[in-house]
């Protein structure tokens, strides 16, 4: 490997780092989020929850959307970019 290689790989822009960190916690809440979502409609479809307790969910899963498209529009970030292709495993997030 040359030197010339090795640093271009090293060179990283300070914009690209904040946004790629920016990308991989978005995912990462966006993984829970979903899970959370799963988890909640579960609990509605079995009646565990009051009206009170599944309104409470619902505004606070759509505040959390909210919030999340926001960053990834101040990131420049489409939804399908919070989805981490693991090669032969497949996408991380499944398709809703």
């Amino acid at each position: 490997m040359t030197a010339g290689k090795s640093r271009a790989r090293l060179d990283l822009e300070p914009d690209t780092v904040e946004r790629d960190l920016v990308k991989l916690v978005l995912t990462v809440v966006e993984l829970l989020r979903q899970l959370m979502e799963r988890q909640a409609v579960r609990r509605f479809d079995t009646g565990e929850l009051t009206e009170e307790q599944e309104e409470r969910i619902g505004l606070t899963l759509m505040l959390l959307e909210d919030r999340m498209a926001e960053l990834r529009d101040r990131y420049g970030l489409r939804p399908e970019d919070l989805n981490l292709d693991l090669g032969p495993l497949g996408p991380l997030l499944p398709r809703e």
